[in-house]
């Protein structure tokens, strides 16, 4: 084998790699845009009516912020936990109090996501609702809220 043929493979092969990568790199960064983009379940649903949406802004404009408040209380409860667990010496009184406060907002959030899965259910038509039941069932799956978990960020 000559020096040549050896180069071109090379070549051929750094390119190959190259042209690979940067396929995936896209990919992966329009998956990425697209899961920030989604802000609930109805933005899974592409028929959604201009109508519709304009109904699930509104819906939003008071969900987010209710479950948002709730998010932050869980993190500074959970920030609250950590710091406690660690204390000398640790009050177990308290971090019993610290984990029912934690428990207590989790229960807040279920009880406004389904509300809000609830209301927005009654905007959507029959095929609408059964893609809205697919991705329930989907986004759940994994234990816990979906798009709206906790750790999902949203």
């Amino acid at each position: 084998m000559d020096l040549g043929s050896f180069f071109l493979g090379f070549l051929s092969a750094l390119v190959f790699a190259s042209v690979s990568l940067t396929a995936v790199y896209f990919r992966l960064k329009r998956s990425r845009e697209r899961r920030r983009a989604i802000k609930g379940y109805l933005d899974l649903i592409p028929d959604l009516t201009a109508e519709q949406k304009a109904q699930v802004q509104e819906i939003r404009s008071t969900f987010l912020p209710r479950v948002g408040q709730i998010r932050e209380n869980l993190l500074r409860e959970r920030t609250e936990l950590a710091r406690r667990l660690f204390a000398d010496p640790p009050d177990r009184n308290r971090l019993r109090a610290v984990a029912q406060q934690i428990l207590t907002h989790q229960a807040e959030l279920e009880n406004e996501v389904i509300e809000h899965i609830l209301e927005e259910r009654e905007l959507l038509s029959p095929s609408q609702q059964r893609k809205f039941h697919e991705i329930i069932m989907e986004q759940f799956s994994s234990g816990g809220l979906g798009v709206h978990d906790v750790r999902t960020g949203h």
